[in-house]
């Protein structure tokens, strides 16, 4: 279970500390067991500050607090506090990664039956989509529809999302494709064969959590050899 520390405290030094900070990275490169950490400066009170650090378990975490880099960083902390800065050590019981979420949910979306669902709860209005298989970018949500549309057009179509990674405002999804050819696409007349397409999306999601840009790497080769656009090349 990930385990988080909170400390918190006051200081009129802060720029200080920031560098002290860096000194105990760098002192501990390779022996850190923290995962992620945040700092924050509270609005009403330019002196309090709240740091926030993710471990793996709690485990990790008094495993990074006995090693002495950590004990002598500590002390010189304290000596930049206004006072005692407190601890609150937090188990997480709930994480909700809503970029990964929505980027599921992007995927699902595209393949549901019907009618295209509007996609203005997943996708920002000035989207932009960067596709090798297009000789330009596409640009806004309209653009993307239409894009959407002409795929949905050509094949009856699912995706299978195999991984997705999340950092920030940035997630990577590596999925899987399967398709059946039911109408034309890019001149090659409905085929009925069914393909297969793996590939890659990054996408950069807006302060809203919509997506506001994607880049997409596919085996677009790989699916026009299946559609048997190539066999005229190959003979």
């Amino acid at each position: 279970m990930t385990f988080v520390q909170l400390i918190d405290c006051k200081t009129s030094r802060f720029d200080e500390m920031d560098r002290l900070m860096d000194t105990w990275v760098e002192k501990t490169k390779g022996k850190r067991t923290a995962t992620h950490a945040v700092v924050g400066k509270d609005r009403s009170d330019a002196s309090h500050f709240i740091e926030i650090v993710e471990f793996p378990s709690y485990e990790e975490a008094m495993r990074n607090s006995n090693m002495p880099e950590t004990d002598r960083i500590f002390r010189d902390m304290v000596a930049l506090c206004d006072e005692m800065p407190s601890f609150t050590d937090l188990d997480v019981v709930r994480d909700d990664q809503l970029s990964e979420d929505t980027v599921r949910r992007f995927f699902a979306t595209l393949g549901t039956a019907g009618d295209l669902p509007p996609l203005n709860d997943l996708l920002d209005e000035d989207v932009h989509s960067h596709d090798p298989i297009n000789p330009q970018d596409t640009l806004g949500l309209d653009a993307m529809r239409s894009e959407f549309r002409m795929w949905r057009a050509a094949f009856d179509f699912s995706f299978t999302v195999e991984d997705v990674l999340a950092h920030e405002n940035r997630v990577c999804a590596r999925w899987t494709w399967n398709a059946t050819h039911s109408g034309d696409f890019l001149g090659i007349a409905p085929t009925s064969k069914q393909v297969t397409m793996t590939g890659t999306t990054w996408f950069r999601m807006n302060g809203d959590g919509k997506i506001a840009e994607l880049w997409w790497q596919h085996d677009q080769l790989g699916l026009m050899q299946q559609l048997g656009a190539l066999e005229a090349l190959e003979r």
